[in-house]
């Protein structure tokens, strides 16, 4: 089997020569596999050694990448609801935090398997980013209330009500701003922790003042932010992934290969591809981001709306068939 060097930048002709060859590791838990769309969440550590895994049964678990045998997994056991999201804290290994519809958000230990901190009563929580420095994170319910919390403290930091439903969010760089994505189809940016607008057009009315990023004509559901801060792409209900530039606040190109509501986003480790999900369709579709060329499609066998790059090479993990999967170019 071809392989390309999995730690430094490949060229789009090789890399659309090589990566559709590729077949994926299945990490396999036939305890969950059983049920359709039960896998909810995936995330990777920030060395790229271990994923994470959230379902609809309550069952959360993390995977050594070396080892896709279940048996060699670590599960972690506690929540009450279906686990929406999951992410390794940006600065720390192993230390994971899970969010439920339960209304609670619980912070652990990969490593020892225990539970270390826990936040209670947020209400029907979906939504989790960390701030890039791993002191904070915000968590966002249904009722549109984002909260501010600490991996250190049993209660919220602070809460901020949103006047628009509020579907994803996602931090800057330097921790300043946080991108959300509203039921408008348009992406707000906003100040950390004030939660305010971080521009206004001064001549506009007040109450349409706040500059926002208008890229879909319906809902937008997640957004990503390119690991050079090149672009912040955003993915909307209408099937489009819209790139923008983030000095100007231009929309650059609009991604237009896939099928059905975009789901999750996620950027190459070298910001040089990007990929969707959504739930519908039989394809993965990678697209080169500095011109917006259509690569190649890679079939699956069922819709797949989670996708995610590993942080430090050629290695995307994706849901199939209700179970992880992982295509890797090569050795970490």
């Amino acid at each position: 089997m071809s392989r390309m060097p999995s730690k430094t930048q490949v060229p789009p002709e090789k890399f659309k020569a090589v990566f559709p060859t590729l077949k994926p590791t299945v990490y396999n838990d036939p305890n969950t596999a059983r049920t359709p769309n039960n896998l909810r969440t995936i995330a990777w550590n920030p060395l790229g050694t271990w994923v994470a895994t959230g379902c609809a049964d309550k069952t959360l678990r993390v995977w050594n990448v070396d080892k896709p045998n279940v048996r060699q997994s670590t599960e972690l056991k506690g929540h009450a609801a279906p686990i929406e999201k999951v992410a390794f804290n940006p600065v720390k290994e192993l230390e994971l935090c899970s969010v439920s519809s339960d209304g609670t958000v619980k912070f652990w230990d990969v490593r020892t398997r225990n539970l270390i901190n826990e936040v209670k009563g947020l209400g029907d929580t979906f939504t989790l980013a960390w701030a890039p420095d791993g002191e904070s994170l915000v968590v966002g319910n249904k009722a549109d209330k984002l909260f501010v919390l600490s991996p250190t403290q049993s209660t919220p930091l602070s809460s901020h009500q949103q006047d628009v439903q509020t579907n994803n969010i996602t931090f800057c760089w330097s921790g300043q701003r946080i991108y959300a994505t509203t039921a408008e189809g348009y992406t707000r940016i906003l100040s950390y922790p004030s939660f305010e607008p971080a521009f206004i057009y001064e001549w506009k009315d007040p109450e349409k003042a706040e500059m926002t990023l208008s890229g879909h004509t319906s809902a937008c559901i997640t957004v990503e932010l390119h690991p050079m801060n090149r672009y912040l792409a955003t993915g909307g209900a209408d099937s489009l992934i819209s790139l923008w530039d983030t000095e100007e606040w231009i929309c650059q190109r609009t991604i237009t290969k896939m099928v059905g509501p975009v789901k999750s986003i996620s950027f190459s480790f070298d910001g040089n591809y990007i990929v969707g999900g959504s739930d519908e369709g039989s394809a993965l579709e990678f697209t080169y981001v500095e011109t917006g060329e259509h690569l190649f499609s890679y079939k699956t066998a069922s819709p797949c709306s989670l996708v995610a790059w590993a942080p430090n090479r050629y290695a995307l993990a994706y849901c199939d068939l209700g179970t992880l999967r992982i295509i890797s170019a090569g050795a970490k």
